[in-house]
């Protein structure tokens, strides 16, 4: 007897490679402990959907499916389309046990198909930022979305305030996780550069002007600010090239891969996260699974994801409050070590078996119920 079939509906592809790709990619291989696991961008599958890399678990499950154990690299351009494959169509017996979307507004219309196909059968809904904090709180669809899925899933507990009172009770909280990586063999101190870097693909809501603005600001020795993302915003992508020339202590990398951004992170004294709204942001997951301090925008999504007495935040859209923070986070010894503790105070809800055990109680729960 096969396992029971999961389809997860991520919007982001692995041509994205951003946090909400990381996130679908990573409940795949946890659900992948006990289920069957497709991943695609729509449910049912488009005719011709672009494959990340791998064949596994592909062919037996749709259409055009994405399989999300792939690594998902493209270092130099987030949308590059990848050659389309053909693979077995969808029939009865394939058909999802359960649906897992991410993204309210725009997994929509998977969500209600899905429901108008087998309403009997469970639905999960994961919250991103600028689902929590704007579209469902004026966007039709997001708002049936919100209605239709059996359970909602935030991923920081902040979240919960800005679901209506009547779906709190169906919601959940899944931090998610990262593993920790040990730190370079030598010690930062010893470094050429401070490196302070801010990781996020060029886009209005993460806000990079701020990182951009702060970089002529900042006054500490050899402090540099790196910038990793791809450019989604052309306006804003000529913006970090006029202050990487303009300004010697900022550079932008553009989009790296998964692996090599890490690895960049773990070599960096801090990291900026400037968003104006955020679900859950994995980077901050990622830095303090790294044994980097954060430094973050002000914002619920941010508190819920640090604590609410976590000393590093700034007001969103503050260069000069985050200029200050990095030359005290870079010249205090104090500061810097209370970040550090209230970070790794953090680090146990970021553990892989927390996030595991958390969802796989969830689906075991819905599927068995």
């Amino acid at each position: 007897m096969k396992p029971p079939h999961i389809w997860i509906v991520s919007p982001a592809s692995a041509e994205a490679n951003n946090g909400n790709w990381q996130s679908a990619k990573r409940w795949a291989r946890f659900l992948r402990t006990r289920y069957r696991v497709t991943v695609a961008q729509q449910w049912p599958a488009a005719r011709h959907q672009h494959d990340a890399d791998s064949e596994d678990h592909v062919g037996d499950d749709a259409r055009g499916a994405i399989d999300s154990d792939a690594d998902a690299v493209h270092a130099t351009d987030a949308r590059r389309p990848q050659p389309a494959r053909r693979t077995a169509p969808l029939n009865a017996h394939d058909a999802p046990d359960l649906l897992i979307a991410l993204h309210a507004r725009r997994s929509a219309a998977s969500l209600a198909a899905y429901h108008a196909a087998y309403p009997q059968r469970p639905t999960v809904l994961l919250l991103t930022g600028t689902d929590l904090y704007r579209d469902i709180r004026d966007d039709a669809s997001a708002q049936a979305a919100l209605q239709q899925a059996a359970a909602l899933v935030l991923l920081q507990a902040d979240g919960i305030a800005e679901l209506p009172a009547g779906r709190r009770a169906k919601a959940s909280v899944i931090y998610q996780s990262a593993a920790t990586l040990r730190a370079p063999a030598a010690p930062s101190t010893a470094r050429r550069y401070a490196d302070v870097c801010m990781i996020g693909h060029l886009r209005e809501e993460k806000d990079p002007l701020t990182f951009m603005r702060a970089a002529s600001l900042v006054t500490a020795p050899h402090a540099r600010l790196l910038h990793i993302g791809g450019a989604l915003d052309a306006a804003l992508g000529a913006a970090a090239l006029a202050t990487q020339t303009a300004t010697p202590r900022y550079r932008w990398l553009g989009a790296l891969s998964h692996a090599a951004t890490r690895q960049r992170l773990k070599r960096c004294r801090l990291m900026a996260l400037t968003s104006h709204m955020e679900g859950g942001a994995n980077v901050i997951i990622e830095a303090v699974t790294s044994g980097v301090p954060v430094l973050a925008s002000d914002i619920g999504g941010n508190r819920g994801m640090l604590g609410a007495d976590y000393a590093g935040y700034f007001a969103p859209g503050d260069a000069a409050a985050l200029a200050r923070l990095i030359d005290r986070a870079l010249t205090d010894a104090a500061f810097i070590a209370l970040l550090h503790r209230q970070c790794a105070a953090r680090a146990p809800l970021f553990a892989p078996a927390a996030e595991q055990a958390a969802l796989l109680q969830l689906v075991d729960n819905l599927l068995h119920r």
